[in-house]
């Protein structure tokens, strides 16, 4: 089969319409229908059928778009295994959310020099819910993003977990809470008070509601800023409480109450398109922060 047409039934698959996988392969419309009409006459059954004006897949087409991706996967695998020589080397495209930049890739930059003089880095900072669009433009090659445990991601491409932290709340110094929340109950001191989410990532939303619920109530949030430095300023200035890494130095500057009711972790993930995880350049960049990471002393909740 040629890849170009599989290539153009796996996008429908996934985009669901002509015009999207026109614009994501480069092809015009028509070009596209006429792929996918020979894909069918060398497939020899129904893929597509009508839905209105527009197509949709046929169980066969689901089915063959289903190993089409495989198949995409492994032939990029092929040719990054061919074009890779044994020495990491080539720009590696990395995307990350602040932290992740900050505090674990920057401070690797001088040891992978050292180690990897033939590598280089392009930078893109970015909220988890923005780094797909940017691998489907294949702007980037590698991804550091995070979730918590109670509220986890269905990543689209391949995860490698690099650390797990503990969250805390974050609440200004001399406030009235329990040390610890060690029963939904507990929570409950919180009903009245405002939260502080992110700007750009409904996560932390998320993360607040879902402890919340556990006592039965939905929490008020007021404020958003992407700045972590922001958030506890914010904090600080008695606008409301948030929820804070405990490997983040802006938790030190605020009191930290930890969970009990439940594991309450976020994550931290590389992300890497399928077929391209043996890239020798790729791995080293993603195995510098990995022990940078296991480095990071996180404060003691």
């Amino acid at each position: 089969m040629d890849l170009d047409k599989l290539r153009a039934l796996v996008e429908l698959s996934r985009l669901g319409t002509m015009t999207a996988v026109a614009q994501a392969t480069g092809f015009g419309t028509s070009a596209v229908s006429q792929q996918l009409a020979a894909l069918e006459r060398q497939a020899g059954v129904a893929l597509l059928e009508a839905s209105g004006r527009r197509v949709r897949l046929t169980p066969a087409g689901r089915r063959l778009a289903a190993h089409g991706r495989d198949i995409l996967a492994a032939v990029t695998a092929a040719e990054v295994d061919l074009a890779a020589k044994d020495e990491p080397h080539g720009l590696v495209r990395v995307a990350g959310y602040t932290t992740s930049l900050r505090r674990h890739l920057l401070p690797t930059l001088d040891a992978l020099a050292r180690a990897h003089p033939l590598v280089r880095l392009e930078l893109h900072e970015s909220e988890p819910v923005e780094v797909d669009a940017l691998f489907d433009a294949d702007l980037i090659d590698v991804a550091f993003v995070y979730d918590y445990t109670l509220v986890p991601r269905a990543w689209r491409h391949v995860p490698t977990l690099l650390s797990s932290t503990a969250m805390v709340l974050a609440a200004p110094p001399g406030s009235v809470l329990p040390d610890r929340i060690r029963t939904p109950a507990d929570l409950d001191v919180l009903r009245d008070t405002d939260w502080i989410g992110n700007s750009r990532d409904t996560g932390d939303d998320e993360l607040a509601a879902r402890l919340c619920a556990l006592a039965g109530w939905v929490p008020r949030v007021r404020h958003r800023a992407d700045s972590l430095e922001l958030v506890v300023d914010l904090v600080l200035a008695g606008e409301g409480v948030c929820v804070l890494p405990t490997d983040s130095p802006e938790a030190r500057r605020v009191r930290i109450v930890p969970f009990d009711v439940a594991r309450t972790e976020r994550r931290m993930w590389s992300l890497v398109r399928a077929g391209t995880q043996a890239w020798p350049a790729n791995a080293a960049v993603i195995d510098h922060v990995r022990a940078h990471v296991n480095r990071w002393a996180p404060i003691e909740p």
